[in-house]
């Protein structure tokens, strides 16, 4: 598979991913206490943890070959 094929299956999965991750992240935030301390430490979390799951795919999509 060449870096282009990767590149366009992987910039689609992180748009899949993403799409998930906010629905995921939005619908559990409702849940929440109505406490702004809790909900600050919550979307701060959120916020900055949704790239973790992206670097094997990102990975993958810059490996050479």
């Amino acid at each position: 598979m060449g870096p282009r094929t990767r590149k366009a299956i992987g910039s689609v999965g992180i748009l899949l991913f993403l799409l998930f991750y906010v629905v995921l992240v939005s619908t559990i935030g409702t849940l929440l206490p109505d406490q702004q301390l809790i909900r600050l430490i919550y979307y701060a979390v959120a916020g900055t943890a949704w790239g973790a799951p992206l670097i094997p795919l990102l990975t993958w999509m810059n490996r050479g070959g």
